[in-house]
Order: C-alpha cells, then structure tokens, then sequence
C-alpha cells in the first residue's frame, strides 16, 4: 500500500503556519479558532490564544446581539421596520471590527477590540 506525500501531514516544522497567519485565520469562524486553542504548537503562542479568543468573543456577542434582535422581531412583527436600521447598523459594526481585527492579526499586529479584547487577553494569559 502506498502512503500519499501531503506536505501538511508530514509533521515537520516547516508545515506550521506562522503566528500572523493563524491568528489572522482564528476569525474566519470559531472553529479554525478552536483548533488553534487546543493544537500544539499554537496553542503556545500567545498571539494567536488573544486572536483565537477575540475571535470565539466576538463571536459570542453576534450570537446573543443577533438573538435578542430576533426575539424583539417576533414579539412585535410591526417593529421590523423599527429594527431594521440598528440592525443593518449592528452588522456593519461587527462587520467593522471583525475586518480590522483580521487585517491587524494578518499584519502581525494585536489590535484589542472594546471589551471583547480585555476578556481575550485575560483567557490568552491564563
């Protein structure tokens, strides 16, 4: 039987991805960003635990934002009008955020997102 050479499978370490590039990865969804929390050798890296963090936080705070907006929707279906504009608005912003946190972490850069950051960097160093 013969074994197929997949430059990802070999285990060498010149196969890893780079801190900038895993981190910048952790935001296209929370799974890459679950992975890189538990994989070795990420999960040693500082820089890529806050973006994987940031990540799963922002994450979060879609979801229950994105929740409560819903629930307001079906309680008074004549507020849809109502709702609409803050929830275009609040899509713009984590879409806002999302995108600058993805540039910087591709960058290299930390950029700490309001709140969310401060909880990132608290699991990050833990």
């Amino acid at each position: 039987m013969s074994s197929l050479n997949h430059p990802g499978l070999s285990g060498n370490a010149a196969d890893v991805l780079s801190d900038t590039t895993a981190g910048g990865i952790s935001y296209f969804t929370i799974i890459p960003a679950a992975v890189f929390l538990l994989s070795e050798p990420y999960k040693g890296s500082w820089f890529v635990r806050f973006n994987a963090w940031q990540s799963i936080f922002l994450f979060a705070v879609w979801l229950v934002v994105d929740f409560f907006v819903s629930i307001l929707q079906i309680l008074a279906p004549g507020a849809v009008f109502l709702t609409l504009s803050p929830v275009q608005l609040a899509v713009l912003v984590f879409l806002a955020f999302w995108l600058v946190a993805l540039v910087s972490a591709f960058n290299g850069k930390r950029y700490k997102l309001p709140m969310i950051g401060k909880w990132a960097e608290k699991q990050a160093r833990g």
